[in-house]
């Protein structure tokens, strides 16, 4: 019986195959898509796709609206951005030489640019969500609890970057980080420590605050899953409650 569902279910998967490897037109592979679907019990091709993009654009707008309060980063546990790990070993050293009010303003505002930027993130994640396929679909329904931002990430994480670095540098720059850390930077080169590693503080803030946002947007999906119409609709609970 297991066997006889399985074959079933591929039947239509082979068809898909089929028709895109002979260039078989658009409406054609759509209706192979909503036939997959059928199949593998979700219902049709417009539900399906309705409810992922409906996923995703919840769970990313909660995690930036999240991430962008005050405090969002600065007081998680999680996320919180400090300094880089190669410069953690000279902390105290930098402390001891009177840096340590410099180094928290600097983390401070490392913090606040990222909540800053995550504001305007909730655009930018809704523009990522707009083109999915059946199959990509399909395989976030029955993939694991983070299927969906797993996709996500390596589908758009590359354009986010291009468009996300100048939000960081525009928010960093209205809330003062530029002076500040030109002012730790000057004073910490003139440190008379050997082997001193760089400071991009810049690209270590847009690459904190971009990897907290993905984890938070999975710990989203993850509770929408575990509660698709709690958590989510009732789209997305006929969707992912067949699972």
């Amino acid at each position: 019986m297991k066997l006889a569902r399985t074959c079933f279910l591929l039947l239509p998967l082979g068809l898909a195959c089929s028709l895109v490897a002979c260039n078989a037109t658009l409406p054609q592979i759509a209706e192979t898509g909503a036939t997959v679907a059928g199949a593998a019990g979700y219902g049709n091709q417009a539900q399906m796709i309705r409810a992922i993009k409906e996923a995703l654009e919840l769970g990313s707008n909660r995690a930036a609206t999240g991430l962008s309060a005050p405090g969002g980063y600065a007081n998680s546990a999680l996320y919180r951005i400090e300094l880089p790990a190669n410069v953690q070993p000279l902390a105290s050293k930098l402390r001891q030489f009177g840096l340590g009010s410099q180094l928290d303003k600097v983390e401070a505002l490392m913090n606040q640019g990222a909540e800053k930027a995550a504001v305007e993130a909730k655009g930018v994640f809704i523009d990522a969500v707009r083109h999915m396929s059946v199959t990509d679909a399909l395989g976030i329904i029955r993939g694991g609890n983070t299927a969906a931002t797993d996709y996500f990430r390596a589908q758009t994480e590359a354009s986010l970057r291009q468009r996300y670095q100048p939000i960081i540098q525009q928010n960093l720059e209205q809330i003062g980080f530029y002076a500040q850390y030109k002012q730790l930077l000057n004073t910490y080169n003139m440190l008379p420590l050997a082997n001193k590693p760089g400071l991009d503080l810049e690209q270590h803030v847009l690459n904190m605050a971009l990897d907290g946002l993905f984890k938070q947007v999975a710990v989203e999906e993850q509770q929408i899953r575990k509660d698709p119409v709690g958590r989510g609709s009732q789209i997305i609970g006929a969707v992912f409650g067949k699972k």
